[in-house]
């Protein structure tokens, strides 16, 4: 049951509150900083949950991918782990904002030592950096810029986390470029995580895919399912994300 404490949330000079999915979810975002994208709802989407599943959210920013999870799915408890201490704190207050104060905890921490429990997680979820930090221009905007390039965390780094945190058979789910695709492959195989499901993303019926959602099972058999493309937002074509 959702809690009843919205009441209580102070929204900070340069913030603003959200309304999304028809008022069912509010988020405090930056005005001017750093904001979601749609590439967390189509993970939030594409993620396998069952019923009770623990789920934790590597690099929660504000906190939009758990809690998207927990409006639609059947959450059994979520976390939500970031290190840059204003996006913690704006994802505590969603937290708080939209009454599931008892179904997630955001957690301060750097994915390189995550202070969560090992083996712990039924589902590990991350939109992580696509670029590399010799890749690209980076943003001025520091949280921008953690959110684009891998200055805080690799994708190795994630991985490796992801390993430690899952329970056996337990799922992780991200979004990824589709340039650097065969990269995250061949990668989550080092870590013991089959990849068993992909979808690719394409900004239109006349380019080139730009992402893909890949999700891996952690000690899982070979065996790969392609599943069919998502067209621009695909479900959320029409909805409002800013």
């Amino acid at each position: 049951m959702k809690s009843s404490r919205s009441t209580e949330i102070i929204v900070r000079p340069g913030e603003l509150i959200d309304h999304f999915m028809d008022g069912r979810l509010k988020l405090i975002q930056s005005k001017d900083g750093y904001r979601f994208s749609i590439d967390a709802i189509l993970l939030a989407e594409f993620v396998t949950i069952r019923q009770g599943d623990v789920v934790i959210d590597l690099g929660t920013g504000c906190g939009v991918i758990p809690l998207i999870l927990l409006l639609t799915k059947l959450v059994g408890y979520a976390f939500g782990l970031e290190i840059q201490e204003e996006l913690a704190a704006q994802a505590a207050r969603n937290v708080l904002l939209n009454g599931f104060d008892d179904k997630m905890r955001v957690v301060l921490g750097d994915i390189k030592k995550p202070p969560i429990a090992e083996e712990s997680a039924d589902v590990v979820i991350c939109n992580p950096p696509y670029r590399q930090v010799k890749s690209g221009r980076i943003n001025p905007d520091p949280r921008r810029a953690i959110a684009r390039h891998e200055i805080m965390a690799s994708i190795d780094d994630i991985l490796r986390a992801a390993r430690n945190i899952l329970r056996k058979k337990g799922r992780l789910a991200v979004i990824y470029s589709s340039v650097r695709l065969a990269d995250i492959l061949v990668r989550m195989r080092r870590f013991n995580l089959e990849p068993k499901k992909i979808q690719i993303i394409y900004p239109d019926l006349n380019s080139g895919a730009k992402l893909a959602l890949v999700e891996a099972i952690l000690g899982g058999r070979p065996g790969l399912k392609i599943s069919p493309p998502i067209i621009g937002q695909g479900n959320w074509e029409n909805q409002d994300l800013q």
